[in-house]
């Protein structure tokens, strides 16, 4: 019995935390249940399909399954992309992928630390502070 080559990995936006579990396949993508070609939300689609575009060779030997839980609908999206972009680095095993992600979009492979700053205490938000009717 030959064993399959299954890949796991994980992404995350703000919030938004995503797993791909990649196997080898025919080219099948499912984003939280949905087949990606299905998916309602045209941007959503895109976004997770970049990856898949970039990298058309490793895509037709794939078959995915994304998860993505947190956050709101684009900060999935970019937790799922960042996810499946790992997985196919790591099935595909070849620094040139790796390359072709990274010259597209680094925030592929790569993580923003970027996070929204707390309010402050009598302030509207922020950095925001009340205005002065004087001076």
């Amino acid at each position: 019995m030959s064993e399959r080559k299954v890949v796991i990995s994980k992404g995350s936006r703000k919030t938004a935390a995503a797993r791909c579990y990649l196997t080898e396949g025919k080219g099948r993508v499912y984003f939280n249940g949905i087949p990606l070609e299905l998916y309602p939300i045209e941007m959503v689609r895109l976004k997770i399909m970049e990856p898949l575009i970039l990298a058309k060779d490793v895509w037709i030997r794939i078959d995915a399954r994304i998860e993505a839980f947190g956050g709101g609908i684009m900060g999935q999206a970019e937790a799922a992309r960042m996810a499946l972009a790992r997985a196919m680095v790591k099935f595909a095993e070849s620094k040139e992928v790796e390359k072709i992600f990274k010259d597209y979009d680094r925030t592929m492979l790569v993580g923003d630390h970027r996070r929204t700053e707390s309010e402050k205490w009598m302030r509207y938000g922020a950095r925001r502070w009340r205005q002065k009717s004087y001076r």
